[in-house]
């Protein structure tokens, strides 16, 4: 039997889910309910190489992981796609192994599971082997960093395989509509925003631009090596430093060749991309803080999200429940230069012009005090809190995450993540909305088929109209003065 549920019972299950979930944050087993420096050896190397070890004995396996300060963002249009070339090119012949065959052999031999990502500011290459192979999976680490051989034939043809990762991608419509966002959103440098690169730069790289990228990005001294799973810290740390501590230091890339500051929008910008979607979609994009600038801002941002996804919301309740929308998200990607804040709706075409003027105004209203309750918000933090606890119960997967921090803001902003995002207040929420989203220049792209737009007859020069016009009521009605009663006044004397 089925009945249906008053408007605000949502809101009693978020009071409801802070107390099973708070129940469960502190009944985790062992190491996961510590404090994660007891948990984490860290150590430098003389040659600036850091090394991070967490021990799990549960399995008798390990995972090593070379994390780099590389990625998209040090790359200018001539070198955009390159992090990720090179980063093909690391599983290849080196001075040791003389080419993929071999390589591929000395895996099976260690008996090594590997992989290797380029994001925006990290690339990281990892092995999984069983612990006794520990010493020998270092040195084969090792001589694919150090003495990689590029050959001519090899390059020639991982240009294709990281072409065919491209035409996944572009086979994606909402690919086309972040990019058609982010050319407008990091006006400037999109070259450094862009990971996947271009492909006309790809086809065209060379072998003297990937011995470049080696000498300036990957060295000791803008890596770190993390080693997780059946070890002992100490002996691990002696392990890695037997191995890379002969790696020669270089000069800081990031003084050589600092990153360009990407500038603020100097106005709204808007896009409208035709792809064969029957869903149409929009994203509205703004540029969000920086990691090392304003982290207080950052863990507002991550809070807010978790209550904008809880469905009793007022985010959710006015967009999909009502449904004037199918889905209605919001995002924040932390990063060292300026992280992308966004809100996407996917939405039926006759929709689509009230969704995206009913979103604006949900938008709007984000720094309002009575937008979210206090148990919304206390519901977000211990969802995001717990969500992070979890993160780490797979040693194997726990070392990605822990390289993505070391790379984008450092361990301590990591370490420090779960008590600060417990003190974020609703003022926290608000500075940053403020700061961040009102009243500041966004870009607005659309996804919708061509027969859609020719029926709805939409234009960009439409879009800024629609949202001049929904800005202008808002700021009106943020103008008018509230009503004054008083025969209120009177019963308060």
């Amino acid at each position: 039997m089925s009945q249906t549920l008053p408007a605000r019972h949502p809101r009693f299950w978020v009071a409801a889910f802070i107390a099973i979930a708070a129940i469960t944050l502190w009944q985790l087993p062992g190491a996961f309910a510590q404090d994660m420096r007891d948990i984490i050896h860290y150590e430098a190397l003389d040659n600036g190489l850091e090394v991070i070890v967490i021990p799990d004995s549960s399995v008798p396996i390990v995972t090593i992981e070379l994390t780099v300060k590389n990625g998209a963002y040090t790359e200018t249009e001539e070198l955009n796609g390159l992090s990720h070339l090179y980063e093909h090119m690391f599983f290849k012949g080196n001075a040791v192994i003389p080419n993929q065959e071999a390589y591929l052999q000395r895996m099976r031999e260690l008996g090594i599971v590997f992989n290797g990502t380029t994001s925006t500011e990290r690339v990281n290459y990892f092995f999984t082997l069983p612990t006794d192979n520990l010493a020998e999976g270092l040195e084969f680490m090792y001589d694919a960093t150090v003495s990689p051989l590029f050959s001519e034939e090899e390059f020639e043809a991982e240009k294709q395989v990281v072409l065919g990762e491209a035409d996944r991608a572009e086979s994606n419509p909402y690919y086309w509509l972040r990019k058609g966002i982010n050319d407008l959103l990091w006006y400037e440098y999109p070259a450094r925003k862009d990971p996947l690169g271009a492909r006309e730069t790809v086809l065209a790289a060379t072998i003297e631009q990937m011995e470049w990228m080696k000498e300036h990005y990957y060295v000791p001294n803008n890596s770190v090596i993390l080693v997780a799973g059946d070890v002992e810290p100490e002996a691990a740390v002696a392990a890695v430093n037997a191995q890379f501590g002969q790696w020669e230091p270089g000069e800081d890339p990031f003084e050589t060749y600092p990153v360009p500051e990407h500038p603020p929008l100097e106005e709204s910008a808007f896009t409208i991309v035709e792809e064969s979607v029957q869903v149409p979609a929009f994203q509205i994009a703004w540029h969000g803080p920086s990691v090392d600038e304003d982290p207080e801002a950052t863990h507002a941002a991550d809070v807010l999200l978790y209550i904008l996804r809880q469905s009793g919301s007022q985010f959710q309740q006015n967009l999909v429940e009502s449904r004037l929308a199918l889905s209605a998200s919001k995002s924040y990607y932390t990063q060292r230069h300026i992280g992308p804040i966004s809100v996407t709706v996917r939405t039926g075409p006759d929709n689509l012009r009230d969704a995206i003027r009913e979103t604006l105004r949900e938008v709007y209203q984000l720094a309002d005090p009575d937008y979210f309750t206090d148990e919304e918000l206390e519901a977000a933090k211990t969802i995001l809190t717990v969500n992070e606890t979890y993160n780490r119960e797979k040693t194997s997967d726990f070392i990605h995450s822990l390289s993505f921090w070391w790379a984008v803001s450092g361990l301590d902003y990591y370490l420090d993540f779960n008590e600060d995002i417990r003190g974020v207040t609703q003022e926290d929420i608000a500075d940053y909305v403020e700061e961040y989203i009102l009243d500041e220049h966004f870009v607005l792209g659309v996804m919708l088929s061509e027969e859609q737009r020719e029926q709805l007859e939409l234009t960009e020069e439409e879009l800024a109209e629609l949202v001049d016009e929904v800005l202008e009521e808002i700021e009106q009605e943020d103008d008018e003065p509230t009503a004054h009663n008083d025969s209120d006044d009177e019963g308060r004397r």
